[in-house]
């Protein structure tokens, strides 16, 4: 999904905790060593939104880093012997809800970006030197020239202990979520992702950074877009949320206008990334001794009709791209339900941790399809997994259009009382115990749970309905789980052959009421 570095290296450089120093001035008792501003310019949304049409008009030109041998030599070792000054981090807001740190240049990150300061209408850009970051003597980092830029940003705690987002590297950005794990990615825009050709990544070229000064969403992070075929202007409202468990709702209210340089044939709006190596369901696939391993474990669908989706994650044989055809979509997003440590046994990156993350477009989107793209992966440390809205129109070269949409990293999506949930999926030999095992036939457990089963016992009329795209479905029934409140089991077996993967379908109903959200699953035989 990403190229010159993986996953564990980009977590890795925007974790380190800082303190705070005002904008331009000194916090008490310490002094600012680097930090220095460009004059004041006006800035508004407008006038970024006209920089990127205006943009779109011109042919895209390829970012040269300058002092490109001296940044080749800060490898992912030395990346890490970068630190940035704690009396440097700028503060955003007279509150400092917002105090920010900046992430240097290197090997993996080689195109600078511009970060800006905004406040009362104006903006002042923050020019990079090498006071702003301790480095070891000998540093290659020291040797670069001032005005250089930056790799991204990220935003502290107020605390300043923790940081809980992050802009690195393209167009990607992430929050901790609801437990201070970092884990799957957002990014601005996709285009052609899973496609024949190369898959282009836009970027992010400039940052402009407003803190709030009423009360209102913690931050709000301006950003200009560039692509060889895309241009955009994005506005990131986001405000951070604790409830009284100690658990945190990151919230981003985003609003981005695209235009359109090329022909593109595969638009991502709303795009992140994820790793699933193997789960309950998938146990022959692993190769290590935790029992678990994955950022996310389904993707979840709220369609136009209102109708709820359950999409457990595969890693596949081979590249898969499923899509799930809509009209004005309310939301979609990877979610990681499981939460039990020992499903994982990592006491050190707490797979139990990460973020869910839901879209919810603020406008219609008209007609198209939510993307899952699907790749195979031999260890933990690839985004394997890409999700994002495709538009059935195409966008032409010289188009322009605006989506509205909210990001939320939490926990878990709420669900109405009146649908049961997916909790886990198994599968394992097919037939009955005790009796020959037939050929080619596998069995699926798949248990769901909710107050919707309050009261509801086995001879009630609850069925499973059950449907596959090919092969024979047999031995299909359910019940409540014993012992087990609100907790009920639906098990099948499915006989098919072939390296074509095989689609099934299930919920369970009582009479004509749907008690649960559509499971849908997409199982290999011959894998």
């Amino acid at each position: 999904m990403a190229s010159g570095v993986n996953r564990r290296q980009i977590l890795a450089g925007s974790m380190a905790a800082a303190a705070l120093a005002r904008v331009g001035t000194a916090v008490a008792g310490s002094a600012t060593e680097g930090l220095r501003f460009a004059d004041a310019t006006p800035f508004a949304f407008d006038e970024l939104k006209r920089r990127a049409r205006v943009l779109a008009s011109s042919a895209w030109r390829k970012s040269e880093p300058a002092a490109a041998d001296l940044l080749e030599k800060i490898d992912y070792d030395a990346f890490q012997k970068i630190r940035f000054k704690p009396s440097n981090s700028l503060r955003l807001d007279r509150e400092a809800r917002s105090p920010a740190q900046l992430f240097h240049l290197g090997q993996y990150f080689r195109e600078p970006v511009r970060i800006h300061v905004v406040d009362g209408g104006t903006s002042r850009e923050v020019l990079y030197n090498a006071a702003l970051f301790e480095t070891p003597p000998d540093h290659p980092a020291r040797s670069l020239p001032d005005g250089l830029g930056f790799a991204g940003f990220r935003i502290m705690a107020p605390d300043l202990k923790t940081d809980w987002l992050a802009f690195l590297g393209a167009s990607y950005f992430r929050a901790s979520g609801p437990f201070n794990q970092y884990g799957l990615s957002a990014r601005g825009l996709a285009i052609d992702t899973a496609m024949p050709g190369p898959e282009e990544f836009p970027r992010f070229t400039e940052f402009f950074l407003e803190g709030s000064e009423r009360g209102g969403a913690a931050l709000t992070i301006f950003a200009l877009l560039d692509s060889p075929r895309a241009t955009g202007a994005y506005r990131i409202r986001i405000d951070r949320v604790t409830d009284a468990r100690d658990v945190h709702r990151v919230v981003m209210d985003i609003e981005c206008e695209l235009h359109a340089r090329g022909e593109i044939r595969r638009l991502g709006i709303a795009p992140f990334s994820s790793m699933f190596w193997y789960g309950e369901g998938s146990r022959t696939q692993a190769r290590d001794w935790r029992p678990e391993i994955h950022d996310s474990d389904g993707l979840a669908i709220e369609t136009g009709s209102g109708e709820r989706i359950w999409r457990p994650l595969n890693n596949p044989p081979r590249v898969m791209t499923s899509a799930f055809a809509d009209n004005d979509p309310k939301g979609f997003g990877l979610l990681q339900r499981d939460r039990d440590f020992v499903h994982y046994l990592d006491d050190g990156v707490f797979y139990e941790r990460r973020a869910s993350v839901w879209v919810q477009p603020l406008d219609g989107w008209g007609r198209g399809a939510v993307h899952l793209v699907e790749i195979p992966t031999d260890d933990e440390v690839h985004d394997n997994i890409a999700v994002y809205w495709c538009p059935e129109a195409p966008f032409h070269a010289g188009d322009a259009r605006t989506y509205r949409y909210r990001l939320s990293w939490l926990d878990d999506v709420p669900m109405p009382d009146k649908l049961g949930f997916s909790t886990a999926t198994w599968t394992g030999m097919g037939g009955r115990p005790g009796q020959k095992r037939p050929s080619g036939t596998r069995k699926f457990v798949v248990d769901f749970q909710g107050a919707v089963f309050s009261g509801v016992g086995r001879n009630d009329g609850v069925e499973f309905v059950i449907t596959s795209s090919r092969g024979t479905v047999s031995n299909a029934y359910s019940h409540p789980v014993v012992d087990q409140r609100e907790r009920w089991r639906a098990l099948f077996d499915i006989t098919a052959s072939g390296s074509e993967p095989v689609d099934l379908r299930g919920y369970l109903r009582q009479g004509d009421r749907a008690l649960t959200e559509t499971w849908i699953f997409q199982y290999f035989p011959d894998s």
